[in-house]
């Protein structure tokens, strides 16, 4: 009897539970595939889990090894080399034009009128004549001629009243419509020509540039009307991209100008500016 009792050790504790009793039945099988499908379940969400944290990390690196390579330009804008700094270029061989000769005053012709005081004629004393000749004189009704005296004339009138003459000096007449590379009074831009180089330099877009050109020389013409606007902007220079580049930027400032003036009156004026931008 006791016998009957005595369990194999290599037995599970499923098959000690369900010893003698119906194995077909469901719970058997859960108790004893649940380990199994318990580990599969583990396997399965850490590589799920894995694939989800890699996938990120390999789409950035395939986008970085098909992403094109970037090349970097260094440019640095310098300063208007210092015999540039002349905005207006006089021709060397034409002198600079005279200076307006100074206003003079009007002369006053003064004319004096002298009127001469009269003078008395002279009393001429004749003498006597002599006994014997008044012994020979016949009284009777014959004229005879006595001694004639000077008569006095008048000075001639004086002249007309003086004539004042007066100098007028005519200035020459101001055009609006044509454009003047020599002016009285120059145009001036808002806190000076400094600072309008400041905005070309922070407005000049140097990502245009392949980076390797090194020093670029242009010069910029453009025309500073009457009411301080910029108009008819040009630029020439060896490096076309930088002409047209130089030209987008001057035309990008909308700062109006103090225009110039002549005889007092705004004018059209044309303005130059040289630039020197080196590429490295």
């Amino acid at each position: 009897m006791a016998e009957d009792y005595n369990y194999n050790s290599n037995l599970t504790l499923d098959e000690i539970v369900f010893e003698n009793r119906n194995k077909e039945y469901g719970a058997y099988d859960l108790r004893t595939s649940h380990r199994k499908m318990l580990t599969k379940a583990f396997i399965l969400g850490t590589v799920l889990f894995c694939i989800a944290a890699i996938t990120p990390f390999v789409i950035m690196k395939i986008k970085q090894m098909n992403a094109k390579e970037t090349t970097e330009v260094s440019a640095n804008l310098i300063d208007i080399l210092p015999e540039q700094e002349q905005i207006i270029e006089q021709p060397k061989d034409e002198p600079p034009p005279p200076p307006p000769p100074p206003k003079e005053e009007p002369k006053q012709e003064i004319i004096q009128n002298v009127v001469p005081e009269p003078v008395k004629a002279p009393k001429v004393e004749t003498p006597p004549p002599p006994i014997t000749k008044q012994l020979e004189t016949t009284t009777g009704l014959i004229n005879q001629e006595g001694v004639k005296t000077p008569t006095y004339t008048p000075p001639p009138p004086p002249p007309s009243t003086g004539t004042k003459t007066e100098t007028v000096e005519v200035k020459p007449q101001v055009s609006e419509t044509q454009v003047y590379t020599e002016v009285e009074q120059l145009a001036e831009f808002p806190g000076g020509i400094n600072a309008f180089r400041s905005k070309v330099n922070s407005n000049f877009d140097t990502s245009v540039m392949s980076g390797d050109e090194g020093v670029v020389k242009s010069e910029v013409t453009f025309v500073v009307e009457r009411d301080g606007s910029i108009t008819d902007v040009k630029a020439t220079g060896s490096n076309s991209t930088m002409n047209a580049e130089a030209v987008r930027t001057v035309k990008s400032i909308k700062n109006k100008w103090a225009p110039a003036k002549i005889n007092g009156q705004a004018v059209r004026y044309r303005y130059r500016l040289p630039l020197t931008m080196q590429f490295e």
